[in-house]
């Protein structure tokens, strides 16, 4: 996320690291090349150069800590002021209507239908609502179907009407069937054009006037750059709509969508997509985003995602096992399970301060397990269990089996042993370093 722009970030306030003291000359020199770096990761021209302007008024008007270097001062300034350039604060969503109706707008392939499922499960899971999905785009009828099928992937009811061709009447029929079945929050699915249009415009603010929704949301792929800023304010100068949802922001590596979109529509980004998975949906904190933007990492955002995967009863079991010597790969198998389902690899890589730069020009994908977890389902439940039984013409079998070699089982076997070890040694609050250690096993 954002390489691109983090590199040359953190090249162009490498300037002031060594100096003594900050000048106007290398304030000047580091300013020009964050203006650049913003330049190229497609940010409004305008916004760069207000952007390095605040930069460097502040950086001038500050009275250096003996403690503190002036590159490390720069970095605050520039993380400080970035923050405020994505919003300052994070913004929730409104779900004060009863039921909430909450109506999508973008174009066509922005990943509207596919972050509608994403929102809808995340207040089902983490909001505790009951959502409908309402299917709006009339004109392909494969839009509803996919919704539907998104609707069945997360378990959330989707209500459409393919007979019916007029999306206000849609929209209103679903509201009262979600009124009539007890689900709290409304998700309409608006149609998308490849472009802007009348036609467009007219329907969906059509549909916003019937159905008076709590929130707006304008969706928009970050990949597109100035495009995505543009459009949004296109959106927004007729709908006037609530706040902006960033679809791919996993494969964004310039990130000027983020960066300038808030000061261009002057309306929040409430949430950001970061995968293809229904929990792939973050709230957009912009003090958060700034820190990852800059190579600090998030690591507030890590460990929140590590609680909601923290099962107690689970880790008190495991806790028993390390006691008595009985861990085995089933059980660390489990483990593996629950790092998975707290995101892309890279994703959670992209979290640890300093992550990036050590791991710049790795392959780090979703498989970054795979290997491991191959070579534990070649295992019988008997070897799984009894890790200790496992001798050169088993270890053979199971490379074999695996499609890997014996030099990697014997590699896992003795991380796995390491790992034992280390567990017993620091038992009782030994679930954050396991992570570290098991991330250790991507390679």
């Amino acid at each position: 996320m954002f390489d691109n722009l983090s590199e040359k970030l953190d090249k162009a306030l490498h300037v002031l690291k060594g100096h003594g003291q900050i000048t106007e000359i290398n304030v000047a020199e580091t300013t020009k090349e964050v203006r650049r770096a913003l330049l190229d990761a497609d940010v409004n021209f305008k916004i760069a150069k207000e952007f390095t302007n605040k930069v460097k008024e502040k950086a001038l008007g500050q009275n250096v800590l003996t403690t503190l270097q002036p590159g490390q001062l720069m970095v605050k300034i520039v993380k400080d002021e970035l923050t405020q350039l994505m919003g300052g604060d994070a913004e929730g969503i409104d779900l004060s209507g009863n039921p909430s109706v909450i109506l999508m707008s973008g174009l066509q392939g922005s990943g509207k239908t596919t972050f509608s499922g994403k929102l809808a499960h995340y207040l089902k899971t983490k909001k505790t609502k009951y959502p409908l999905l309402v299917a709006c785009d009339v004109y392909r009828p494969a839009a509803i179907d996919q919704l539907h099928v998104v609707g069945d992937q997360i378990g959330v009811p989707v209500y459409s009407d393919k007979e019916n061709s007029d999306p206000v009447a849609i929209a209103k029929a679903g509201i009262a069937h979600a009124k009539a079945n007890g689900q709290n929050v409304v998700i309409i699915d608006t149609a998308g054009r490849l472009a802007v249009d009348e036609r467009m415009m007219t329907e969906i603010s059509d549909i916003r006037k019937a159905v008076e929704p709590q929130e707006t949301l304008f969706v928009v792929d970050s990949m597109t750059g100035q495009d995505a800023v543009n459009t949004a304010k296109a959106f927004n100068d007729v709908l006037n709509f609530d706040g902006v949802i960033l679809t791919k922001l996993d494969g964004d590596t310039r990130g000027g969508a983020a960066i300038s979109i808030r000061s261009v529509v002057e309306k929040p980004i409430k949430f950001i997509g970061t995968g293809e998975k229904m929990d792939a949906l973050d709230v957009f904190y912009p003090d958060r985003m700034a820190d990852r933007i800059l190579g600090m990492g998030d690591v507030i955002s890590l460990v929140e995602r590590a609680q909601e995967q923290f099962d107690e009863e689970e880790a008190r079991k495991i806790q028993k096992k390390i006691a008595k010597n009985t861990f085995g790969f089933d059980d660390f198998l489990k483990q593996i399970q629950q790092i998975k389902k707290m995101g892309s690899m890279k994703d959670l890589m992209g979290m640890i301060p300093g992550a990036g730069k050590a791991l710049k020009g790795m392959d780090i994908d979703d498989d970054a397990f795979k290997h491991v977890e191959a070579i534990i389902h070649s295992m019988t439940p008997v070897e799984r269990a009894n890790p200790s039984m496992l001798d050169a013409s088993r270890k053979k079998r199971i490379a074999k089996g695996s499609g890997r070699t014996v030099q990697e089982v014997n590699q896992l076997l003795k991380q796995f042993n390491q790992m034992g070890k280390m567990m017993k040694m620091m038992q009782g609050g030994g679930g954050k370093k396991m992570m570290q250690m098991m991330s250790g096993l991507r390679g």
